[in-house]
């Protein structure tokens, strides 16, 4: 019985130790880590600001009415090629015409008006002179005098009032006249409608503002870009300067053009001020119409074979107890880093400069980094013992992880 009892009690012993001993080389061992690197290349930088515009044509002349009526007939549609000075509508002219016969009545009747009234001044005349030569003669009162002096003054307004009803007769027909021809609309400018309002039958009220009937974009292969650009990156927008957009018609097409105007009107909407870029485009292929949606990137910067890093690298920041301190720039405090591989695997700082950026690279203008050096990006997660990423076997300061020994599960780079 006592042989049996230290037979038992040395299995469970040694089970005891192998389950302990698979424990601790398999379920708290951490796994290396490995980075993920980049190499610093020579290439382009290109600083681009980013917005969204509307096509336009440089030019649009509003065809309108100056007249109220009906619409008789139409003379151009949408895309129809307009010369100046065709006639594109026409209004129906009848009652127009019927008032150009009646301002001529009103003329006529004005200057028989004025005929009557300067026969009736002639003979007021011929009743003064003949009053003075009598009371010379003495043959007639100082008052019949006074009377035909005042008689004859009077034909003499009545003849100016005639004169200013023959006047305003003619003005009246001239305005009627002037209205007659307006009920034939001509195209101002050469160009293309690119909008008609109007069809035949339909009624026009030019009482208070003018109805647009036509819409004419002047040229056609000459168009803008508008788009508004917030005000923290106009200070960087010159007129000259070059830029691409894209629009949703040609997703696979970008377009060049050239800032040709920054206005200095501020548009806010929201708190948000914005400024108007117009960026003139070439359209000879006539492929950009009016109203598209525009994807703009104005470029403001540009290097030429310079070092170039991912932005990933300057934002990588190691928090390992061997990796050396983040270095300080002058003033105290750190500046932009990038971490580079020893022989032994660890991370190791570089103090640089950074340039410009295209929201994907950076331009490097020192730092003792060289073309061809391998810098960190980020991490390669390492696979627990069932295959998956464990966020325990993170370094320290790249997640949640239990305590470990001093000396126990020391990382090692690639």
């Amino acid at each position: 019985m006592r042989l049996k009892a230290w037979l038992i009690s040395g299995a469970l012993v040694v089970a005891a130790l192998g389950a302990g001993g698979y424990v601790y080389w398999n379920g708290n061992q951490t796994p290396s880590v490995k980075y993920k690197t980049a190499k610093v290349e020579q290439g382009t930088i290109t600083q681009v600001v980013t917005a969204t515009g509307t096509v336009n044509p440089v030019q649009t002349v509003q065809v309108g009415s100056q007249v109220s009526g009906i619409i008789k007939n139409l003379y151009a549609d949408f895309n129809s090629e307009v010369k100046a000075g065709q006639l594109v509508a026409q209004i129906d002219p009848a009652p127009f015409q019927a008032k150009v016969m009646e301002m001529e009545a009103g003329l006529q009747n004005a200057l028989g008006s004025q005929a009557r009234a300067r026969a009736e001044l002639a003979q007021r005349k011929l009743d003064l002179d003949r009053s003075k030569a009598l009371y010379e003669q003495n043959l007639i009162a100082r008052a019949d005098l006074d009377n035909a002096t005042t008689v004859y003054q009077t034909a003499l307004a009545g003849t100016q009032i005639a004169d200013a009803q023959v006047k305003q007769a003619r003005a009246l027909l001239e305005k009627a006249k002037l209205d007659l021809r307006y009920t034939a609309i001509h195209s101002p400018v050469n160009g293309i409608v690119i909008s008609r309002n109007v069809d035949v039958g339909q009624t026009v009220a030019a009482s208070f503002q003018t109805p647009v009937l036509f819409v004419i974009a002047r040229d056609l292969t000459k168009m803008q870009v508008d788009t508004n650009v917030s005000e923290s990156d106009i200070g960087d927008i010159t007129e000259g300067k070059p830029a691409t957009f894209v629009v949703d018609a040609y997703p696979d097409q970008r377009f060049t053009g050239t800032i040709t105007q920054v206005r200095n009107a501020p548009i806010t909407v929201q708190n948000v001020v914005t400024y108007t870029v117009v960026i003139g485009v070439d359209n000879t292929d006539l492929r950009l119409r009016p109203g598209m949606t525009a994807n703009v990137s104005i470029i403001i910067n540009r290097r030429d074979q310079v070092l170039t890093v991912p932005n990933a690298a300057l934002r990588f920041k190691p928090s390992l107890p061997h990796a050396g301190s983040q270095p300080a720039s002058a003033g105290g405090k750190p500046g932009p880093t990038v971490w580079l591989l020893n022989p032994q695997g660890e991370p190791i700082p570089r103090e640089v400069k950074s340039g410009i950026t295209d929201g994907v690279f950076t331009e490097l203008a020192e730092g003792a980094v060289q073309e061809g050096d391998e810098v960190i990006v980020g991490l390669e997660m390492p696979r627990g013992p069932h295959g998956g990423r464990s966020g325990s076997s993170l370094p320290p300061g790249f997640g949640s992880q239990p305590s470990q020994r001093p000396g126990t599960g020391t990382p090692r780079g690639l």
